[in-house]
């Protein structure tokens, strides 16, 4: 087996599809697709564009959704591909196709669900849906030459979990069966599902998910956030 350095122009080896809706200045809804996320415990890590009109709501408000598409959502995924929320289009997206849009909801035939703990509203025919609170932003690429904080690295606290009945393991009142639980996920710029079954059989598996939660601290939680609150011993 041979291996040659090459150069790619991106990086995105895999990773899930979110929908990420967000409050606009005027209180409407803005909704946008985003495959640079991670999760640890009830925390997620999101690589977004400074520029884009889902940050900036986000920066202002400090509430958002994250609604995670089933593998069978690519139309919905691609009639968001290439629009934006921001009324004037950067340039930058201009030359790769962008094009402004203000209901974004409607474009992709989402219906928005008020949600509990934050403002932005939930996709309702996505099967999962995590209302979510900013807890830090650090400026990615400092070390490149006009580049710095062109691209931010999030840091979000999940504050409640919405699931379909239907990906609930039986028996099991707060896990995910993983068989039943298909996500849209992104390389490169291709979607792709998981495909059918488990390719091998996870030690990590044989534990407890509830041994996890000392660590995560993974409760939902009850109180209601507005404005600038944040939750206690959180800073912003």
């Amino acid at each position: 087996m041979s291996h040659t350095p090459i150069s790619p122009a991106i990086l995105y080896w895999g990773s899930l599809v979110v929908l990420i809706s967000t409050t606009n200045p005027d209180s409407t809804p803005n909704i946008a697709p985003l495959s640079s996320s991670f999760f640890l415990g009830h925390h997620c890590m999101l690589g977004l564009d400074s520029s884009s009109q889902s940050t900036l709501n986000l920066l202002r408000t400090k509430q958002c959704v994250l609604n995670l598409p089933s593998e069978h959502m690519g139309s919905v995924i691609n009639a968001l591909a290439l629009t934006t929320g921001t009324p004037t289009v950067p340039a930058s997206k201009l030359s790769r196709g962008y094009r402004h849009v203000k209901d974004k909801f409607a474009a992709a035939g989402l219906t928005p669900l008020p949600s509990e703990v934050v403002d932005p509203p939930r996709a309702k025919e996505c099967p999962v849906q995590m209302e979510a609170q900013l807890v830090a932003v650090h400026e990615m690429m400092r070390d490149i030459e006009g580049r710095q904080g062109a691209v931010l690295g999030v840091e979000l606290r999940v504050l409640r979990v919405w699931v379909e009945d239907e990906l609930r393991a039986e028996g099991k009142e707060n896990r995910i069966d993983s068989d039943k639980w298909k996500p849209m996920m992104m390389s490169f710029q291709d979607m792709y599902g998981l495909g059918v079954g488990r390719k091998v059989v996870s030690r990590l598996a044989e534990t407890d998910e509830e041994k996890y939660r000392a660590l995560t601290v993974g409760e939902a939680v009850r109180k209601e956030i507005s404005g600038d609150d944040v939750l206690e011993g959180e800073g912003v």
